[in-house]
């Protein structure tokens, strides 16, 4: 298992050099079917990253571009009236994939952003009084330019609070950066990619994730930390799904570094990503800002052993 996920993460860097935690992160995100958001500017490799995983993984891959003039019924699909059987008949839309590429997704008008809500938290979607399952294994991961672009919407904060992590992609090494200029985009490589790992082996490594152990010691210092983000006037605390969340990243942080149990570096490595987009305020702060602020309540918050 481990050597399958070292060539796997080892293949992900070399389309992506300089996103060693991107691709981590991200990777934590899919096996536990939870949902992703990328901010940063165009060119960034964003798309690159959610291609390489949907190569890798072999996955339903569905991309819905997000534009202004896109509807809700673009997304989860529409009901037909079929003159034959004097019935309508329910069109899929492209929700109903594994993986789904959200992109652009603060281009679309809030209406079409919240059609995303129910299937980001519950799996399943309901159109014209109808409910639907989307597919057993599922992962949105959604790109957004940074906010005050354009042409963009905010998203809501339940609709933030529904993305296990927030990320930007790196900026590369000067090494990396003229060893791309020297061969070149590679995203058209990733057509030559073969699959790496399997639905089964997704399966098995989420299984291994979830019984990744916690002692009470860490569950308190997790509760500080929680309880530290509340007392600020300056944005709002995180909430207990989000400890939830929190918990559950550490896990895959532990994991993917071979560890059968959560250390507080876990906790540490993960949790501006976790708590930085759902510590709502006035202010548009970018994702550096964002984790910042999240590391100043790390530094307030000392593990202390009883």
């Amino acid at each position: 298992m481990i050597k399958q996920l070292d060539e796997f993460l080892q293949a992900g860097e070399h389309f992506l050099p300089g996103n060693h935690q991107q691709l981590r992160l991200s990777l934590i995100a899919i096996i536990l079917n939870r949902n992703l958001l990328i901010e940063d500017v165009p060119g960034m490799g964003k798309t690159t990253l959610v291609k390489f995983f949907a190569k890798a993984t072999g996955l339903d891959f569905r991309r819905i571009q997000f534009t202004s003039d896109l509807l809700p019924s673009d997304v989860l699909g529409v009901s037909i009236f079929n003159r034959e059987s004097e019935k309508f008949i329910f069109k899929q839309g492209p929700i109903f994939g594994e993986l789904i590429l959200a992109d652009e997704l603060n281009r679309g008008t809030p209406k079409t952003q919240s059609a995303l809500l129910q299937a980001m938290e519950e799996k399943i979607i309901t159109v014209d009084g109808v409910t639907y399952d989307l597919p057993e294994r599922f992962c949105l991961i959604a790109t957004q330019n940074p906010r005050g672009q354009f042409g963009t919407y905010p998203l809501p904060e339940s609709q933030l609070d529904r993305f296990l992590f927030k990320v930007s992609m790196g900026h590369l090494s000067k090494t990396e950066e003229v060893e791309l200029l020297a061969s070149g985009p590679r995203l058209h490589l990733l057509e030559n990619l073969n699959q790496l790992i399997s639905r089964q082996t997704l399966g098995e490594w989420e299984q291994a994730i979830k019984k990744t152990e916690a002692s009470p010691l860490l569950l308190n210092y997790l509760t500080d930390l929680l309880t530290e983000t509340r007392h600020s006037d300056g944005h709002f605390g995180l909430s207990p799904r989000a400890g939830l969340d929190l918990l559950e990243a550490a896990r895959g942080w532990a994991w993917l570094n071979s560890r059968s149990y959560i250390i507080p570096d876990d906790v540490q490595a993960v949790f501006p990503f976790v708590a930085g987009h759902r510590m709502f305020s006035h202010s548009n702060l970018s994702v550096s800002q964002e984790h910042a602020r999240s590391i100043d309540i790390l530094k307030r918050v000392p593990f202390v052993k009883k």
